[in-house]
C-alpha cells in the first residue's frame, strides 16, 4: 500500500508546431474542435447534446503556450484525442484556415496526489482564481495578508477539485499546504474585465505539467508547469 494518496493518470498532448496563435485564441480552439467533433463526446466542448453544461473538471483542455496551439486530454479525454488525432488536418480560427502539415502527439503517465515533498509550480497562463461569489470579498480586503490567505485557500480548493475528479482521496492526516508568489493582473474574459494572477506557488502535491487550475481551464487559463 502506498504511504500517501496518489493516482496514476494518463495525459495526451497534441501540438501544432507550425501554427502560431495568440494566448487569448485558446477559446477559439475550444470552439472549433468542440463543434468539429461534437458528435463524439461532451468531453470536447464540456457541453452535452442538449446544450447543458457538463459540470466537472475538463478532461480536454485547449491552450496556446509560447504561441503553439496545444490540446491536452486527461484519461478518457486523452483516449478521445488519440482516436481523433488522424482526423485533424486543418484549423479554422476566426475564418482563417490553417492547413496542418505537421502535428505531434505524446502520451505520458503522471503520478498525481499528495506528497511529503514540496514542489514549485509556475503559471504559464493567467490564473483565474476568483468567481462571482468571492471576487467582491477579495477586493474588499484591506491588507495584502488577507488577500494572500484567501488565494491560498482558493488554490488548494482548485487542487482538491482536480483530485476528486481523477479519483484521489486524501487520508485524514494528509493536509495540503501552499505558499503563493503571485501578482495581480487585469484580463478580458467574455468581453468583461477580470482580475487574474501570474506567478508561482509551492505545494505538497504532485501535479502534471500543462493541466489547468481555476476557472476556464478548458480555455487555457491557469496552465501550470513544475519548476
Amino acid at each position: 500500500m502506498s504511504e500517501v494518496s496518489t493516482q496514476n493518470i494518463q495525459i495526451c498532448k497534441v501540438q501544432f508546431p507550425e501554427i502560431e496563435l495568440r494566448t487569448r485564441d485558446a477559446h477559439k480552439l475550444r470552439g472549433y474542435f468542440g463543434l468539429l467533433f461534437k458528435e463524439h463526446s461532451p468531453l470536447l466542448s464540456n457541453h452535452y447534446e442538449d446544450g447543458s453544461l457538463r459540470y466537472r473538471y475538463p478532461l480536454v483542455q485547449y491552450k496556446v503556450i509560447d504561441k503553439t496551439p496545444i490540446l491536452v486530454g486527461i484519461n478518457e479525454g486523452g483516449e478521445l484525442l488519440t482516436q481523433l488525432f488522424l482526423k485533424i488536418n486543418q484549423l479554422d480560427i476566426d475564418g482563417k484556415n490553417y492547413v496542418i502539415h505537421s502535428k505531434n502527439i505524446s502520451n505520458q503517465a503522471y503520478e498525481v496526489g499528495f506528497t511529503k515533498d514540496l514542489n514549485e509550480y509556475k503559471f504559464k497562463t493567467l490564473w483565474l482564481a476568483l468567481n462571482q461569489n468571492n471576487h467582491q470579498k477579495y477586493i474588499a480586503f484591506k491588507t495584502e495578508t488577507e488577500k494572500e490567505d484567501m488565494l491560498k485557500r482558493i488554490v488548494i480548493g482548485h487542487v482538491l477539485s482536480l483530485f476528486r475528479n481523477i479519483g484521489v482521496e486524501l487520508k485524514p492526516n494528509e493536509r495540503l499546504m501552499t505558499k503563493l508568489d503571485v501578482k495581480q493582473k487585469q484580463t478580458k474574459f467574455k468581453d468583461k474585465s477580470m482580475l487574474a494572477f501570474t506567478g508561482s506557488f509551492i505545494l505538497n502535491a504532485l501535479l502534471p505539467d500543462d493541466i489547468g487550475l481555476g476557472k476556464s481551464v478548458s480555455r487555457g487559463f491557469g496552465t501550470i508547469q513544475k519548476q
